[in-house]
């Protein structure tokens, strides 16, 4: 039997080597830190920083319904995303080893989480009724977010502006 004393908090986890969604899910988790910040802005999704070291950068956003993304990556950064309320769908495309495209649909609701690595191309959206907040976590923090555009024969295509 092991015995943990009275009053013993465990250390918290080292963010330095933590996987992204596991930061991503403990600043969601601790609302009281963020909640006064969220904003909803009826011409665009809303984005603020809720945090930034030299291994990463974290986001908290929210969506009204309608509201997306244009298709992106995220350049060299790997990451993930939380859900925290209401519900998103995310399209993720690739190539697949023939350079055909390849279309994902995801649909997220809170609890929800999604990871990514370096180049992933994707796009998020509030298809549904109600607001949503989710939280974003990406690794190397300022990384350059590319656009694309989607060519139904090759997939996707990094757009000029990026």
């Amino acid at each position: 039997m092991f015995a943990v004393p009275a009053n013993t908090v465990a250390l918290p986890a080292n963010r330095a080597i933590a996987h992204p969604v596991r930061i991503a899910r403990d600043l969601a988790a601790d609302r009281h830190t963020w909640a006064h910040l969220v904003r909803y802005d009826p011409d665009q999704r809303w984005f603020t920083l809720l945090e930034r070291t030299d291994e990463h950068e974290a986001w908290l956003m929210s969506w009204l319904p309608g509201q997306r993304t244009g298709l992106h990556d995220h350049g060299g950064a790997a990451g993930g995303f939380t859900i925290v309320s209401g519900a998103l769908s995310e399209r993720a495309i690739r190539t697949d080893s023939a350079n055909r495209p390849v279309e994902a649909l995801h649909s997220l609701v809170a609890g929800h989480s999604r990871v990514f690595g370096p180049n992933y191309v994707h796009q998020v959206r509030n298809d549904g009724p109600d607001p949503a907040i989710s939280i974003h976590v990406y690794r190397p923090a300022r990384a350059p977010m590319n656009g694309y555009t989607m060519d139904p024969v090759s997939g996707p295509v990094r757009s000029e502006t990026g």
